[in-house]
């Protein structure tokens, strides 16, 4: 099988994954696939971090502003697409360059993994979600999850309830555990290079506080606002990422939104430490520590071996 050569920028938020992007596809010839679960979404621009206009103006951006902020998407209706993105990329003679932050969608085009094709169902999500808020709820939601679907209990916290809740619907509506929906396709059509962006924790953390008080600054506020006054609920799942979910009650319950924030910052760290681990695990990923002038030119070269290798 002859391989598309796929070029990936990976690693935790705020870590440098869009700047180093629009380097390489500059230099490269490239268009860039986002690989960002929130990015997906049109009108959450400030709050996802989506690359500027003018940016997109000079590189072509796909996977971007493709939902509606009431409709739900899976991971296999990611991966359905990103791929056709990556195949159209490639017939042009450019290089597709996938970016961000979000593991299942980068495993389901890595090893094919079948996730999250069944569609949600409203009634039971809010069920679920309701069982989560009362005593105990985390736990027996959990304990839930643990008799029907054991394997995919081991491997989430019962603090997760997103995706606890996620697996149990998948088992309700199916009759077939999530778990059991995984499946690892014998061979991939896609030949990957994983360059992963990093820095020192302190670091990181630091711009993770800048971004948020730049968000703050940009109008996320009154983005969430605009949101809510043109019906996105609450309780949508793209209401459920970070800055949204924390800053929403602000505006709905009338939370100070001084501990809002304090919580956006704690939860955000949480997330790219999350990240860290999850492509830490992946062992072709290339780190390069971002601190260090010379990343951008050692991801450079990575990239321009990757590309005329796979194409001689």
């Amino acid at each position: 099988m002859v391989k598309t050569p796929v070029l990936c920028v990976v690693g935790p938020t705020a870590s440098g994954k869009t700047a180093l992007s629009i380097r390489l596809a500059r230099a490269l010839g490239g268009e860039i696939i986002s690989m960002d679960s929130m990015q997906i979404y049109r009108h959450m621009d400030i709050g996802t971090a989506k690359p500027t206009l003018e940016e997109r103006s000079h590189i072509p951006h796909h996977m971007i502003d493709i939902v509606e902020p009431t409709e739900p998407f899976t991971v296999a209706e990611y991966a359905a697409q990103a791929e056709q993105a990556i195949r159209q990329v490639f017939s042009r003679g450019a290089v597709p360059i996938l970016v961000g932050g979000t593991g299942f969608y980068l495993r389901a085009l890595t090893d094919g993994l079948s996730l999250g094709g069944v569609k949600s169902d409203p009634a039971l999500r809010e069920n679920l979600k309701q069982m989560a808020a009362l005593p105990d709820g985390k736990r027996q939601l959990h304990q839930r999850l643990l008799s029907i679907d054991p394997a995919s209990a081991a491997k989430l916290h019962e603090n997760d309830v997103q995706r606890v809740s996620r697996a149990i619907e998948v088992f309700e509506l199916t009759g077939v555990p999530f778990s059991a929906q995984m499946r690892q396709a014998p061979e991939r059509p896609y030949q990957f290079c994983l360059l992963g962006t990093n820095m020192e924790r302190a670091a990181l953390y630091q711009r993770v506080h800048e971004r948020v008080d730049r968000m703050l600054a940009q109008g996320l506020l009154q983005e969430i606002q605009s949101l809510l006054d043109s019906g996105v609920p609450v309780a949508a799942q793209s209401m459920q990422g970070i800055g949204y979910k924390e800053l929403a009650p602000v505006l709905t319950r009338g939370e100070p939104l001084s501990g809002a924030v304090a919580m956006l910052k704690q939860n955000t760290r949480h997330y790219a430490k999350r990240q860290w681990t999850w492509f830490r695990a992946i062992p072709q990923v290339q780190w390069l520590n971002m601190m260090q002038p010379e990343s951008v030119n050692q991801a450079l070269r990575i990239a321009e071996a990757f590309w005329k290798e796979a194409n001689t």
